[in-house]
C-alpha cells in the first residue's frame, strides 16, 4: 500500500511540473542528464558485475578453492585475534561463543587471543570459554593482552606481535574480529581453502546488521549493507575489494604477522601538504588494505559467509548518529585513496583503480545535480525544483529494488529516502572531511586528533573553511554559468 502511494505521488508530481519545465532549460538538462548517464551507468555496471560475480564466477572459484585444499595434507590452523573495549556484556558474550564455537571446528586447531583493557572482561571471557566445546577439545587455547586504553591500533599491533611469536605459515589463517562481531560457526572451513592460491593476502565476508535505535537508524545500516553486499561482489570479481572490513577479515598467516605489517596497522601516516605528517587514528582496516594492495596481493570477497555486526546508535538522534559514523568511515578513505591512486594501475587493476578515483568524484557529482536544480528553480519557475524532486523519487526507488535483490525481494518504504539520504549527506560530509583530514575521532572511545597542536596558516581551521568554501563555491558558480548560457 505505501508503495503504491509512494509511486502514485511520484507520477503526479512528475505530470504536474513537466509542462511548465520541457525545454526551459536545454544546456542543464545535457549537463545533469551527461552526470546522470555516467552515474547510473556506472552503478548498473558495478549491479552486472556483482550478479556475475555472485551466480557465475565465485561458485567456480569456491569449488577450485576447495578441490585445492582439499589435496593438501595439511589444516589451517586458526588464529583468531579479538579487541574488546567498552562493549556491553550482553553483546560480549555471544561474540565470544560464536568466536569459540568456530575455533571448536577449526580442524587445524586455534589460538584465541583476546585484547582487552578491562579486567571484567577477561573474567568474563573466561567464564564463557570454560563453557564451551572449544576449553574441551584439547586444540584450542586461549591468551590475553592486557593493555592500556590507548587505541585500537596499539591493541591490534600487541597482539598481533603475540600471534607472530608463534610462528604462523603461509597455510594459517589469521581473523581480525571486532569485540562487537560475531562469526558463523564455519567460518575456518570456509575461508582457509582460499589460501591455497598463493597470491591471495586476505579475504572479507558478508555482513548483516543487528542494529540498535530508532527505525531509521536499522533500515539505514540494512540499506547499506545491502549496498556493501552488490558494490563488495563487483569488486570480488577483480579480486580487489575497496576495504578489508575491519569488523571481521581474515589474512594468510605469513602476512598478518610480517614486521612491516604490524608496524602499518600501529603508525601508519601520511604526509599531506598543509598538516604535514598526519598519523592515523582510526581506519585499521584501510592500512591493512593498503598494505597488501602495495605489494600485489589479491584480496577476496566470500558473499556466501555472513558475520553479524551489532551496531549501536552513537547520539540520540538519526541523522546526528549518521553523520558521526560517516565522518569517521569516510575519513578514512580519504586519507587512503590518494596513495592508492599513486599505484600504478596494471598493478591493482585498472577496474580497482578507477573506482577508487570515482570514490573521489563522487561526492562532487552527488552535489553537482541538486545545486543545479535549485539555481534553474531561482532563475526559471518553482515547477524546476518540482520535476527534479519526482525524478529523484522515482530513480531511488528503482534502485532500491535492484539492491533489494541481493537480499530479499521486498524492501521498506524508508529505503528510497535513506538512499537519497546518504548520497547527498554523505557528500557533504565527503567534502567537509576532504578539507580536514587531519581530524579523527573513534565512535565508542574518547581517543581524538588534538587540533590545538597544528601549526601555521595552511593547518589552521580557518583555512580549511576557506579552501572548503572555495570548492564549493567553484562547484555553484560553474552550475550558474550553465544555467545562465541555458537561458541566454
Amino acid at each position: 500500500m505505501y508503495h503504491l502511494l509512494y509511486l502514485l505521488v511520484c507520477l503526479n508530481i512528475g505530470l504536474f511540473a513537466a509542462p511548465e519545465v520541457v525545454g526551459q532549460s536545454t544546456g542543464l538538462a545535457l549537463t545533469i542528464g551527461t552526470l546522470g548517464v555516467w552515474r547510473y551507468s556506472w552503478a548498473l555496471i558495478n549491479f552486472i558485475r556483482a550478479k556475475i560475480y555472485l551466480h557465475i564466477v565465485f561458485p567456480r572459484r569456491r569449488k577450485a578453492a576447495e578441490r585445492r585444499y582439499q589435496d593438501q595434507k595439511w589444516r589451517a590452523h586458526a588464529f583468531f585475534l579479538v579487541t574488546t573495549y567498552k562493549i556491553d556484556p550482553s553483546i560480549t558474550g555471544p561474540v565470544y561463543r560464536s568466536i569459540f564455537d568456530a575455533a571448536a571446528r577449526s580442524q587445524g586447531g586455534a589460538t584465541i587471543v583476546s585484547s582487552v583493557v578491562d579486567a571484567s572482561d577477561v573474567r568474563l571471557i573466561k567464564a564463557i570459554f570454560a563453557l564451551s566445546d572449544a576449553s574441551r577439545s584439547g586444540l584450542v587455547s586461549l591468551k590475553f593482552d592486557r593493555i592500556p586504553g590507548t587505541g585500537k591500533r596499539d591493541a591490534l599491533a600487541t597482539s598481533m606481535r603475540t600471534i607472530a611469536r608463534l610462528n604462523p605459515g603461509w597455510q594459517d589463517v589469521i581473523f581480525l574480529v571486532d569485540g562487537d562481531t560475531r562469526v558463523p560457526p564455519d567460518v575456518v572451513a570456509q575461508a582457509a581453502p582460499f589460501f591455497t592460491d598463493p597470491v591471495m593476502g586476505a579475504v572479507t565476508t558478508d555482513e548483516v546488521s543487528e542494529a540498535s535505535g530508532g527505525r531509521l537508524f536499522k533500515d539505514w545500516f540494512a540499506l547499506r549493507f545491502s549496498q556493501r553486499q552488490m558494490m563488495m561482489s563487483s569488486m570480488g570479481l577483480s579480486e580487489r575489494v575497496l576495504t578489508l572490513t575491519g569488523r571481521m577479515s581474515a589474512f594468510r598467516g605469513d602476512l598478518a604477522s610480517d614486521p612491516t605489517f604490524i608496524e602499518s596497522v600501529q603508525h601508519d601516516f601520511i604526509d599531506h601538504w598543509r598538516f604535514g605528517r598526519i598519523d592515523f587514528l582510526t581506519g585499521d582496516d584501510k592500512s591493512t588494505w593498503y598494505w597488501l594492495l602495495q605489494r600485489g596481493y589479491k584480496m577476496g570477497y566470500l558473499p556466501d559467509v555472513k558475520t553479524v555486526s551489532v551496531e549501536t546508535q552513537p547520539r540520540e538522534g538519526f541523522i546526528d548518529s549518521a553523520i558521526v559514523l560517516m565522518r569517521r568511515w569516510f575519513g578514512n578513505t580519504l586519507r587512503t585513496s590518494n596513495r592508492a591512486l599513486a599505484l600504478p594501475a596494471s598493478r591493482i587493476g585498472y577496474f580497482t583503480w578507477w573506482s577508487i578515483l570515482d570514490q573521489r568524484m563522487s561526492m562532487w557529482t552527488s552535489l553537482a545535480g541538486p545545486c543545479g536544480m535549485l539555481i534553474a528553480t531561482l532563475v526559471y519557475n518553482p515547477f524546476v525544483l518540482l520535476f527534479y524532486l519526482s525524478w529523484v523519487m522515482l530513480s531511488r526507488y528503482v534502485t532500491c529494488a535492484l539492491i533489494s535483490t541481493f537480499r530479499a525481494s521486498r524492501f521498506p518504504i524508508t529505503y528510497p529516502f535513506l538512499l537519497y539520504f546518504g548520497q547527498l549527506v554523505g557528500a557533504m560530509v565527503k567534502t567537509y572531511v576532504l578539507f580536514r583530514l587531519d581530524r579523527q575521532k573513534w565512535t565508542r572511545q574518547t581517543a581524538a586528533t588534538k587540533t590545538e597542536t597544528k601549526r601555521g596558516i595552511l593547518a589552521s581551521d580557518r583555512f580549511s573553511f576557506y579552501m572548503h568554501a572555495l570548492a564549493v563555491g567553484w562547484l555553484v558558480l560553474g552550475m550558474v554559468w550553465l544555467v545562465d548560457i541555458s537561458g541566454a
